[in-house]
């Protein structure tokens, strides 16, 4: 799905991933789940290009709903996949998340985002074992240029990545969009963050950023940018 020139979306709202595509190539944000492998071959096709066209995968953290074809790109099309070095123990699934950190769950959209999982392979995902490892600041040789931004508190090795000539900043779970346990709509915490505190600290290396499109791994693109997103997410904290 088109989200702007040079900015696409596979997968849903539910669990999203992303193609930066320029002349240079394509750079894939997140793997998403297993299933989206068909399609991401069927977002290729739709845009010309192939995937030899593909030149590099960055992950923005290492938990299962965001690695699920990585493994299979490395291993097929040689793609070199990227994790920050304090995930790559999570990324190659040595390091498990614990049952922590839900906050409040409704059932039906908790129903949703498990069966939405099951049916695009997240009950088996493969462990992503050859990464290279990234640190914050760094800039990419790869398609858009994507700057990493280590942004820890869901996970350790949390990172946010900025396209500046896309005007595009995807911060994985550094924040949401749509709650996958409550439904709550428009920028809040995200579940499942082992250090709440260390994640809101870690926003405000976020907040000078010209980013018009702010896209997280879960919920829709939003487009008021992302200090509209972070006053909109302190609402919500403080209440």
């Amino acid at each position: 799905m088109r989200i702007a020139p040079g900015l696409h979306r596979i997968g849903s709202d539910i669990v999203n991933s992303y193609l930066v595509v320029d002349d240079e190539g394509i750079t894939v944000i997140d793997a998403g789940l297993p299933g989206y492998w068909r399609m991401l071959t069927a977002e290729l096709a739709a845009i010309g290009r192939s995937f030899a066209d593909i030149k590099a995968l960055v992950l923005t953290h290492g938990d299962t709903d965001h690695i699920g074809f990585a493994a299979r790109l490395h291993r097929e099309h040689g793609v070199p996949v990227y994790v920050h070095q304090d995930d790559m123990d999570r990324a190659s699934l040595e390091v498990r998340k614990p049952n922590s950190g839900w906050g409040p769950v409704k059932v039906v959209p908790l129903t949703k985002f498990l069966w939405y999982s099951a049916r695009h392979g997240g009950l088996k995902i493969p462990p992503v074992t050859e990464v290279t490892p990234i640190t914050h600041d760094q800039v990419l040789d790869a398609p858009g240029s994507p700057r990493i931004i280590h942004t820890p508190g869901h996970t350790p090795g949390s990172i946010t990545i900025h396209v500046p000539a896309l005007g595009a900043l995807f911060v994985g779970d550094a924040l949401t969009t749509r709650n996958v346990l409550t439904g709550a709509e428009g920028p809040t915490p995200a579940p499942f963050t082992l250090n709440p505190t260390q994640a809101q600290q870690s926003l405000h290396r976020l907040a000078h950023l010209d980013a018009p499109y702010v896209l997280p791994g879960h919920g829709p693109t939003w487009t008021k940018g992302i200090p509209n997103a972070l006053t909109q997410l302190q609402t919500t904290t403080n209440h």
